[in-house]
């Protein structure tokens, strides 16, 4: 009888093991495939999830085994009679070509405006946000939010005439929160690479808008969407996207091409991402990147990712924007808002180990700045601090001028030809002579009926590229 039981009782259990397994093996079948698509050769782990033993802290994990998944099927769109234009001059990335914000191209660019001018060459409406545009060969690159069809969405623009010529999209749901996109995209002749609200990191084909890969930093590293979405704007150094994740990986370098992850920094402290972006600084023969993350400024080899130095005491409450800004002799500026104020700090090396220390703290009255980078031009330091004021500083941090009762609220500055141009948050954009030994506004014109125009300058091939809450405009500085 107990053999009888026992043999009708076992074919039932190693019925419902079955049946349990194929319904684990059908969900999670499910889960990737909403989220990828399936292409040969990719059905390997993907390198930023692989189990690795975590190192010491300040050595990095090389990473090159596998590549990293491919993107979520998403949608093109290419124009049938929209060309790119043979126009020089090129605004890669955020800041710039130089991550300095200032153009070094020999365009003459008019001194002053007369009446109807400077000219509006087009006009775009966007999805609510402050995302700014890169430049290259006649595109202009700007990762929009379509709000109705609930995707990101990377579009590709004549830079003579604003019509699109592609654009490549991704299914998300973002909600307002003071705008959507507010990063700006990095490219170069084969790639185009940018960070969305909710941190997917998307690499394209800069001319056709093919999609190559795509990295979820939410998912893949456990990095926390900072308030207001995503600020960090991604670089491609050579053929290596850098990005910042936090979570379980402080930093990671990307390979254009495959996507695979050639290594990643540590993040024993579990530093979250800000809305700062990352900077490449030499130090000595030695190429770093420095970053601002939730605790504290950092410095990581370019060539491996291994934690060079920290420095826990530069610190800014609720959101952390500015990028850091080299300034000479292993010297950076921090500055931020919130009370934060700003920081000289010094960065040195002895037998191959880094250190940093504070140089000097001023006051948020003295110098910070909420929202953008300050700029280092010719031995000076250039910002709006939070009053409104646009500032001109010494390194040794005493004013040398502000514009006074003239106040540009959180709006966006860059240098061209020599000219310091300056974008109130209502759209009033002024050149002023930033040689000069006090504020010296040479011209001054609306280019922008909205508000909010708080997202970064793009100078290419005399024209700029600004934006409002939900406009962007291209605007002919040369004065013809």
């Amino acid at each position: 009888m107990k053999s009888s039981g026992v043999s009708k009782v076992i074919p039932g259990i190693v019925l419902a093991i079955c049946a349990c397994l194929l319904a684990f093996w059908f969900a999670y079948a499910n889960r990737v495939g909403k989220a990828f698509e399936r292409v040969p050769g990719t059905d390997r782990q993907p390198a930023s999830t692989q189990a690795t033993s975590e190192p010491p802290p300040g050595e990095s994990v090389q990473a090159p085994s596998a590549p990293a998944a491919t993107p979520p099927a998403g949608q093109s769109s290419v124009s049938t009679d929209a060309q790119a234009p043979a126009i020089a001059g090129a605004w890669p990335r955020f800041r710039g070509a130089n991550f300095d914000n200032i153009s070094t191209e020999n365009t003459p660019l008019a001194r002053t405006w007369r009446a109807g001018q400077p000219r509006i060459l087009w006009s775009l409406d966007m999805g609510e946000g402050h995302a700014g545009a890169a430049v290259l060969n006649g595109r202009a690159y700007v990762l929009d939010y379509d709000r109705q069809g609930q995707a990101d969405v990377l579009r590709c623009l004549s830079l003579a005439d604003g019509r699109e010529l592609w654009h490549y999209s991704y299914p998300v749901s973002v909600k307002r929160n003071h705008g959507m996109s507010r990063t700006v995209p990095a490219v170069t002749d084969k790639f185009v690479v940018t960070i969305g609200p909710k941190l997917h990191v998307l690499c394209a084909d800069a001319v056709t808008g093919r999609p190559y890969w795509m990295i979820d930093l939410v998912k893949d590293y456990g990095a926390t969407v900072p308030p207001w979405y995503a600020g960090q704007c991604p670089i491609i150094d050579g053929d290596r996207a850098i990005i910042a994740p936090g979570g379980s990986t402080l930093m990671i370098a990307v390979d254009c091409a495959t996507g695979r992850v050639l290594w990643r920094t540590p993040n024993p402290k579990r530093w979250a991402m800000t809305h700062s972006s990352i900077v490449p600084v030499s130090m000595g023969s030695l190429k770093t990147y420095v970053y601002c993350a939730s605790g504290g400024v950092v410095g990581v080899s370019a060539t491996d990712g291994r934690m060079l130095w920290e420095l826990p005491d530069w610190k800014v409450q609720i959101a952390n924007i500015p990028t850091p800004v080299p300034v000479g002799q292993g010297r950076l500026f921090l500055s931020g808002g919130y009370n934060a104020g700003s920081m000289m700090v010094d960065v040195t090396s002895q037998g191959g180990a880094f250190s940093a220390r504070e140089v000097y703290r001023l006051k948020p009255e003295t110098f910070g700045s909420h929202q953008q980078t300050p700029m280092f031009y010719r031995g000076r330091i250039f910002g709006v601090i939070p009053d409104g004021r646009l500032v001109c500083m010494g390194l040794d941090g005493k004013h040398i001028w502000d514009s006074g009762t003239a106040r540009f609220g959180l709006g966006p500055y860059v240098v061209a030809d020599g000219k310091l141009y300056v974008l109130s948050d209502q759209g009033v954009l002024t050149i002023v002579d930033p040689n000069a030994s006090k504020y010296t506004p040479l011209g001054q014109a609306r280019v922008l009926g909205g508000s909010d125009a708080w997202a970064p300058l793009a100078v290419a091939g005399g024209r700029m590229i600004a934006r409002d809450l939900t406009k962007m405009v291209c605007i002919d500085l040369t004065g013809k």
